[in-house]
Order: C-alpha cells, then sequence, then structure tokens
C-alpha cells in the first residue's frame, strides 16, 4: 500500500462533464444476483442504459472494511468471490475490468479528513462486480473500490463523501452497495422463493428510510440509532448501511431521489435502492 501525502494537485486526464453524474445506492443482496437474470439484475442493466456512460466507477461496498481508507490502485483489480457454499458457476466468474491508477490517486487526494492509501492487494469483491458486471458487461470500463474504515461514526463516513464530490464532475459513477435492510440471522430461508415478503419492522424502517431520504433528512439517517427498535433490528452491524450514507452525502443541490429495485426478501432484507440526479439518457 502506497500512502498518499502530498498529492493536492494532483489531477487526472478525465476531463469535467456538462452535467454531474448520478449517484446510486444499490441494494445488492445475494452474490447470485450476479449470475442471475432476476429483476434486480434486469433493472441494473436497464439503469446502465438511462444514465450517461460512466467514464470510471467507484463502489463503496459492504464487503470491504479495513482500519483506515484504502483505493484500489491495480491495473486490472481480481474478481474476489469472497462467500461460501455457492453453486461453482458462481466462483467461475471472472469480470476483468480494468482499475485506474491515475484515478485512484486523484481519489485519494481529495480526501483531507484522512491520508489516504493506495492499495494492489483488495480487487473486486462481490458487492462490487456482482452488480457492475450487469451494467457494463463488456467489462470495458475501470472500476475502482474505496474501502469503509470500520472504527469511524456514520457522521464521519457521510462527511468523508462530500470530499469526493469532484469526482462527479468528471463522470465517475460512485455506488454505494449494501443493503437498507439487513439482518442475516432473522432471514427466513424458507420465504426465498416469495418475492416482497418482508417481517413488518422490516417493511416499516424500509418506508421510515425511504421518506427520510426523499426528504432529505440526513442527519436523522446518520443517527439511525435513534429511530428506535425497527432501526436496531434493521441495522444490527453497520456495514451494509454505512454505503447509503456515502451516496447521500454526495448529493448535489439539484439532485432529484428516486428509488428502485424496492423489494423485501427473505423477511429481514431489503433490495431498495437509491439514485440521485437528474435523469438524463445516453
Amino acid at each position: 500500500m502506497t500512502t498518499i501525502s502530498s498529492f493536492n494537485k494532483f489531477t487526472s486526464d478525465l476531463p469535467e462533464q456538462e452535467h454531474l453524474m448520478p449517484v446510486l445506492f444499490v441494494g445488492h443482496g445475494s452474490p447470485m444476483n450476479g449470475i442471475q437474470d432476476n429483476e434486480f439484475s434486469q433493472r441494473w442493466t436497464q439503469l446502465a442504459k438511462e444514465i450517461p456512460t460512466p467514464s470510471a466507477v467507484l463502489v463503496i461496498s459492504a464487503h470491504w472494511l479495513s482500519k483506515g481508507t484504502l483505493v484500489t490502485a491495480m491495473d486490472f483489480p481480481k474478481t474476489i468471490h469472497d462467500f461460501g457454499g455457492f453453486p461453482k458457476a458462481l466462483y467461475d466468474v471472472q469480470y476483468k475490468a480494468p482499475g485506474n491508477p491515475v484515478l485512484a490517486m486523484e481519489t485519494a487526494s481529495l480526501i483531507h479528513s484522512v491520508k489516504a492509501e493506495l492499495d494492489h492487494d483488495w480487487g473486486l469483491d462481490h458487492g462490487a462486480w456482482t452488480v457492475v458486471r450487469h451494467m457494463y458487461p463488456e467489462a470495458n470500463i475501470p472500476v475502482l473500490q474505496l474501502s469503509i474504515d470500520y472504527t469511524k461514526s456514520p457522521q464521519y463516513h457521510y462527511e468523508l463523501a462530500k470530499e469526493l464530490f469532484d469526482l462527479r464532475k468528471k463522470g465517475v459513477l460512485i455506488i454505494g452497495s449494501g443493503n437498507m435492510v439487513h439482518n442475516l440471522r432473522m432471514v427466513a430461508w424458507d420465504k426465498l422463493d416469495e418475492p416482497g415478503f418482508g417481517y413488518d419492522w422490516a417493511l416499516k424502517m424500509n418506508e421510515t428510510f425511504k421518506t427520510l431520504i426523499a426528504n432529505g433528512d440526513h442527519k436523522s439517517l446518520i443517527n439511525y440509532a435513534g429511530l428506535g427498535r425497527d432501526a436496531l433490528l434493521s441495522i444490527p452491524t453497520p456495514e451494509h448501511y454505512l454505503p447509503l450514507l456515502y451516496t447521500l452525502g454526495l448529493k448535489g443541490a439539484g439532485d432529484g431521489v428516486s428509488f428502485f429495485n424496492d423489494r423485501a426478501v427473505a423477511g429481514a432484507l431489503t433490495m431498495t435502492s437509491v439514485r440521485l440526479g437528474q435523469a438524463q439518457v445516453n
């Protein structure tokens, strides 16, 4: 890993765009969504047709937790199969998108609240490639990841996201990848084949999250522990929720808010996803 200490004037060769690139929070759910043709993956495919083609993709995934903040900086990030017990076909997937070391340096240089580091070991975990391979199946767009420092507070992550705003001006698609409601201990495994099934607390909390997002009440979303028992059931650990705060921290003054894949799964998960930005088509 390489420490970034004095790249404040460092810029990539990505030109500024006429319009801000939208920013997404994607509920990624099961790794199987990476190879299945279902309502969620179909929406990811369609979404890529609705937004401008990005110059690069930067993913903040629930599955890369670190002490400190890291940015992948290799030429070709490996495909990480960070799960167990799934069919061989899932492990056979190799998503061979390039990286962009120069953009990684610029990304790290934008972060002033902490010394970011360049990482050459990680790659693309399933919070990234299972979604992006449906959006950009030709793997011809650079993909980077930014880690989540597990030692920091929700407010810290929300504020750090703001430092990355300039990447939107350069056509970088930033995706927070997790799940708003994510309680694996309470998953109803026998209900996996019942689309939309959710426990009352999960459905109620999901609606509360959507209302707060639509109203721009980011303070309540940052301080989610104060939203009551349903919130604590929905977020027993923060890693799948924190990517949402990165997305919200990147919201611009003129950004509209819309939701997609708004479904509960197996009682204790929701796939509900968020798009911020003006509606633009390639």
